[in-house]
């Protein structure tokens, strides 16, 4: 993984203000969309957005990873912990799967890897996921608005 500089349009010079760059280490598809728009908070995409894998992250950008609260999900964050490089440490948005704590190895996992990251930014289960057709649609309900703020607040120290 490497950083760039990454500017808005071919030719213009002009550096994107993209604060958060989030790399998905499982398959969370609509999850993903709605953290990166939870992040974006309106912004068009200019402050959060999914890096294409191998893609570098943008100089200035915080690294974002997103991970669920399965065991496989820890795993596979250990994994990319273990590759990670000289980059700054990443966040981690751990996101619920089930309206119910994670798995006692998972949540060690996490904790073992701690050290590794900047942060821990817990997402609880939102139950509207599993029927919205984007992450448009999902910000439209308050708890996920709820979630959205509490994940800023965490993520910008505020």
């Amino acid at each position: 993984m490497t950083t760039q500089l990454v500017t808005s349009t071919p030719g213009s010079g002009a550096p994107v203000a993209l604060r958060y760059a989030l790399m998905p280490v499982g398959g969370l598809q609509i999850v993903v969309e709605t953290v990166a728009a939870m992040l974006d908070h309106g912004a068009g995409g200019a402050r959060a957005r999914v890096m294409a894998p191998g893609e570098p992250v943008p100089y200035g950008a915080a690294p974002v990873l997103l991970a669920d609260t399965t065991l496989y999900g820890a795993m596979r964050l250990e994994e990319t912990l273990l590759r990670w490089g000289p980059l700054p440490k990443p966040w981690l948005v751990w996101v619920a799967e089930a309206p119910t704590r994670p798995v006692q190895d998972a949540r060690f996992l996490v904790r073992a890897l701690e050290g590794r990251l900047a942060g821990v930014a817990k997402v609880p289960y939102l139950p509207v996921l599993r029927a919205v057709k984007g992450p448009d649609e999902a910000l439209e309900y308050k708890d996920v608005r709820t979630a959205a703020e509490k994940l800023r607040r965490t993520m910008e120290g505020k």
